[in-house]
């Protein structure tokens, strides 16, 4: 299967082509929360997508999914990815794009967007070499609200979806923390990849509590843990989901993207991570 990097750069120019009983008080305590509605990041069956595209959104329709996330149109315009999610009950609110293609393409891409119907511009992916010192992620938390600002005067919102690396230390500074604090949040939300932040060591309900209502996307994909952190459909690894969701309020959560990289089968694995969040409480 292809990287996320290659993935991105392949389809960057061609993406521009049950009721409470009546009458009863329930305790807080009582209260038992769910995720609704579940969402797909389509990364996770892009090799399906490139094969057939109806045919792989019908299937990720009928497992339960009523959100998807895009990542390259794979061939087709977004009017038709639309007409053909309107006719399957689903939206799309967000799709990943590449960094350099949306500074340098802009009206192009957030026009490609808005026919979709997303409401976010979400860049993926960094490339940590352009990166080596503290001062360059304060200049690109000032690119993203500059981003974040152009997105906004077009009925649009901009956001940054983490990997792991964000959160090696670059001159004594974690990047992601500057990337946080330094931009504006008016302007530039975050999509919290719930398994890379836990592989790198940090910790989900600090960031929520420390920036509350930055968070209004997630990641949810799983892990075994350490030492070899290889991914697993969600609810078969490590990550105590309900305890991270818990506090969606807070940390500002309203969509809830599956997401595994490489799994053998996609069709199984996306059914059994629509399993398990479905009939998780918290």
């Amino acid at each position: 299967m292809t990287s996320r990097r290659e993935f991105l750069s392949a389809v960057g120019a061609a993406s521009l082509v049950g009721a409470l009983p009546v009458g009863r008080h329930w305790p807080a305590a009582e209260m038992e929360a769910k995720i609704k509605p579940i969402g797909l990041q389509l990364y996770t069956v892009r090799d399906l997508m490139e094969h057939d595209v109806n045919s792989t959104l019908a299937t990720v329709a009928k497992i339960g999914y009523r959100e998807v996330e895009f990542a390259g149109y794979f061939n087709r315009s977004p009017h038709q990815l639309r007409e053909t999610l309107e006719s399957l009950g689903m939206t799309s609110p967000a799709s990943h794009l590449d960094l350099h293609e949306l500074e340098t393409n802009f009206d192009a891409t957030a026009a490609a967007a808005k026919a979709l119907g997303n409401k976010w511009l979400i860049v993926a992916w960094l490339e940590m070499k352009e990166y080596p010192k503290a001062a360059d992620w304060k200049q690109l938390a000032a690119r993203f609200t500059a981003l974040g600002r152009r997105a906004h005067d077009v009925g649009l919102r901009f956001a940054y979806h983490n990997h792991d690396f964000g959160f090696e230390l670059v001159d004594g500074i974690v990047p992601y923390d500057t990337l946080v604090t330094e931009s504006d949040p008016q302007y530039v939300d975050f999509e919290m990849d719930l398994y890379w932040i836990i592989k790198a060591g940090g910790k989900p309900l600090d960031y929520f509590a420390k920036f509350p209502g930055r968070f209004p996307m997630v990641h949810v994909k799983d892990g075994i843990g350490a030492p070899t952190w290889k991914m697993a459909d969600v609810g078969s690894g490590t990550i105590d989901w309900a305890k991270i969701f818990a506090k969606k309020k807070l940390a500002g959560i309203h969509h809830f993207f599956v997401e595994h990289d490489d799994p053998t089968d996609p069709v199984a694995s996306i059914r059994a991570s629509y399993r398990y969040l479905s009939h998780l409480t918290f």
